[in-house]
């Protein structure tokens, strides 16, 4: 984010200059993977000597960090924290040995009885094999756990671990269990890197896309509308149209057809397509006439998908071999019954509009067509300056069983994406058991400014669906034949792309995507009008442009016009009236001097339609 107009700097050259330090996962470290559970350990043990009424739950490690949840009469504060975490250094500083056991279930269920740990009783009953596994700290602390940890509080870095947060969990994640308090930390292996974590957590503040979402005017929530549904300000609808119109170009140009399909459907629809059967708790309730109708299942529902919709244009009529490929697309607005814990302002909602499209190919057209796809895919995220991503094939888990059709054609769908990035050269891995249940996919995993990975395009090749709706098309000898469907999706939300976008940029938006591209700040009243004509002149040439009337003076003008981040500031005073120009200047490239006011404008324009900035 630029605070100041001078020196010029640019969102790309911003995430340049982020020092680089390599913070690993802790799924891709296994030392990482010991720190972390042990530490969770002695953080369990500092809490119950501290506040010896609270009850441990679980204490997993997670990507960056740790958390244990406790079931404790009083509410951890920010004060407890501080004594918490003094209390571990002294327990880590003792160098007490980190001790595996192996016992019989009934040995467990007696000791745990012994301690009165209820929440330990039902872990015990979820682990199905034998001998159980505890980890002793000493001789002082134990749990439930199957590891791995170091052999050694000493092998802990106290200076590299702390802890950040207090946080409501509900046991078993349900709602109407008890309601536990979840200590979230963190702890790496040098406190370098504890610095480093500590610095791009500040920087993701920064950007954090609800804060900056709210000071540039884009969305807002409401209470009575409800958690999970944003509403979009003037702004925030004018970016929301601005990249739907850029992919409905793109689309246009390959030949997509544009459709538009409702917001519900009968529940029949979706048990068809089997939502209904594998999708159902995700799915917001069905609406029902009466009582008999609820309970035979009969009625309508919120869409949790498009696809099935489409499906239906498509086997409105016989298609013939001719009007394929069909390539069907809908920014279509669909709605998932989120859990109000797991929501997180634009990156998951309960609403959001997905750039949703679906092809209907012949077999023999499904390579050249998934290739045609993913071309579309990186030729918007190139526009997008959305360029550190890489492939995942997110193919099926054969041992689990919410995957339907056969295996026959799980394989021709998986090798047909496997062959694509192959033949692309394109960086890949594999993601088993991230398939959607109908199909495997190809996801395109991108990795932002601070390293944090998103999940944005995806490609899914689909034999089920097909055959599920029995879709026919007329082969050229006359036969009827089966399609393939492609579900393909660029963007993969407006929504979460949106709050991306404003991390990724710091609300800094390159001029073609910027809500106002340019605002006429006059020095006085005075000029006034001619601030005005020059605005009107921008607009009728399609430049988002506005003239600041509050009447400040000339610093307060530029303070306010860069604080909402306005790409192109043009200052107005009676020399530039007198020789008909504007004084430029602007945030990629700071002070650009006087600039005729004919040469602004085409300069402009051209920027905007090269996706440049000024």
């Amino acid at each position: 984010m630029v605070q100041q107009p001078m020196p010029p700097q640019s969102s790309s050259n911003q995430a340049e200059q982020l020092e680089k330090m390599y913070l690993p996962r802790s799924s891709e470290s296994e030392n990482l993977r010991k720190i972390r559970h042990t530490a969770s350990h002695v953080m369990a043990m500092a809490v119950q000597k501290l506040f010896p009424k609270a009850q441990v739950t679980i204490g997993p490690w997670i990507e960056n960090g740790f958390y244990y949840d406790f079931d404790s009469p009083e509410p951890f504060t920010d004060k407890d924290l501080k004594a918490i975490q003094k209390e571990m250094v002294k327990i880590i500083n003792r160098k007490i040995p980190v001790i595996r056991e192996e016992v019989s279930r009934s040995e467990a269920e007696s000791r745990i009885q012994k301690i009165n740990e209820p929440y330990k009783l039902e872990i015990l009953q979820d682990i199905k094999s034998e001998p159980i596994t505890i980890y002793h700290l000493g001789n002082e602390w134990w749990d439930l756990c199957a590891g791995p940890h170091v052999e050694n509080t000493a092998d802990l870095n106290p200076k590299a671990i702390e802890l950040e947060s207090v946080a409501g969990a509900y046991w078993r994640g349900d709602e109407t269990k008890a309601q536990l308090q979840r200590i979230y930390a963190t702890a790496w292996e040098t406190p370098e890197q504890l610095a480093e974590y500590k610095r791009r957590k500040e920087e993701a503040q920064r950007r954090d896309h609800r804060k900056l979402g709210k000071e540039l005017g884009l969305f807002v929530f409401s209470d009575l509308v409800g958690p999970g549904l944003p509403l979009w300000t003037p702004k925030g609808t004018l970016l929301r149209t601005l990249l739907q119109d850029f992919l409905q170009q793109e689309q246009l140009k390959r030949g997509y057809l544009p459709v538009v399909t409702p917001h519900i459907g009968k529940v029949d629809l979706f048990k068809k397509s089997g939502h209904w059967q594998k999708y159902k708790e995700d799915m917001f309730p069905l609406m029902a006439e009466d009582e008999e109708g609820a309970a035979l299942e009969q009625g309508f529902v919120m869409k949790p998908m498009n696809c099935p919709f489409h499906i239906q244009i498509y086997q409105s009529e016989l298609r013939s071999y001719r009007e394929l490929p069909m390539r069907l697309a809908e920014f279509g607005t669909v709605y998932r019954y989120e859990q109000s814990g797991e929501l997180g302002g634009l990156t998951r909602v309960r609403g959001f509009t997905v750039d949703d499209s679906h092809l209907f190919v012949t077999p023999e057209q499904l390579d050249t067509e998934f290739l045609n796809v993913v071309d579309l895919i990186l030729s918007v995220f190139n526009k997008l300056q959305l360029k550190n991503f890489k492939a995942r094939l997110s193919f099926r888990d054969p041992a689990s069983d919410k995957y339907i059709g056969s295996d026959e054609a799980w394989e021709k769908a998986q090798g047909a994406i496997r062959r694509a990035v192959e033949q692309l050269g394109m960086d890949h891995f594999e993601g088993i058991g991230e398939a959607a249940f109908y199909g495997p996919k190809l996801d395109f995993i991108f990795q932002d400014a601070l390293e944090r990975e998103w999940q944005l395009g995806t490609v899914q090749v689909d034999y089920n669906l097909p055959e599920r709706f029995d879709l026919e098309y007329v082969a050229e000898d006359g036969s009827r034949k089966r399609p393939v469907m492609i579900h393909r999706a660029p963007f993969g939300s407006l929504e979460r792309l949106i709050g991306i976008l404003i991390e990724e940029y710091a609300g800094d938006f390159p001029l073609w995507l910027a809500p106002l591209q340019a605002r006429l700040l006059p020095v006085s009243d005075e000029f006034l009008p001619f601030a005005k004509e020059v605005a009107a002149k921008m607009q009728v040439l399609g430049i988002r442009a506005e003239v600041d009337l509050s009447g400040d003076r000339l610093g307060k003008l530029i303070r306010n016009a860069e604080k909402q981040k306005i790409p192109v500031m043009a200052v107005v005073g009676a020399k530039e009236v007198e020789s008909n120009s504007l004084s430029i200047r602007t945030r990629a490239s700071g002070e650009l001097g006087s600039i005729s006011v004919d040469e602004v404008m085409e300069k402009m324009k051209q920027a905007i339609a090269n996706f440049e900035n000024f």
